[in-house]
């Protein structure tokens, strides 16, 4: 399945926002950054989530009303993403940076990642109030900044960016 059907491999897609956020969609948080952003569309990048469809109608209920809730393997968001067509305004929520990166790499044009929450684990210290990294998070952050990818901690969008980053 090639990308030109239709002629519509020409367009970029319209990404409006990419944010890392483990606990994707649960009340207040993405229905501001839905808000700020406006977006119709959040896509919800997780191998695991996309998988597993019993998690879904809580995240839809949970999303924005109006607004459309798809979840993805990182794979066929990089395959599919282009088809996107212009009235999809698109948010997309990955969980971590490594998720990030490939979709970056896979040719998924986002330009600027917001940081919002990544929960502390073993193997991963605090960089910023919300955010634990471990060693594959800061590698992949490393290669996003490489790839000229605009970097940001923020919990809300009213918030300023955390200088941090």
């Amino acid at each position: 399945m090639g990308l030109k059907q239709n002629g519509a491999a020409m367009a970029q897609p319209k990404i409006l926002f990419t944010r890392i956020d483990d606990r994707f969609i649960y009340g207040q948080d993405v229905e501001l950054w839905n808000e700020a952003t406006g977006s119709n569309l959040v896509l919800i990048v997780n191998d695991e989530i996309a998988a597993d469809s019993r998690q879904w109608a809580p995240m839809r209920a949970a999303a924005p009303e109006g607004v459309w809730t798809r979840f993805f393997s990182v794979q066929r968001t990089i395959d599919i993403i282009h088809t996107a067509t212009p009235r999809q305004w698109i948010l997309i929520m990955v969980a971590s940076p490594v998720d990030a990166l490939a979709l970056v790499k896979g040719g998924v044009p986002i330009t600027k990642i917001s940081i919002g929450h990544m929960q502390a684990g073993e193997g991963k210290r605090p960089i910023a109030p919300a955010v634990a990294v471990g060693d594959a998070d800061v590698a992949a952050l490393k290669e996003l900044q490489a790839l000229g990818i605009e970097l940001e901690i923020r919990y809300l969008p009213s918030s300023n960016p955390d200088p941090s980053t």
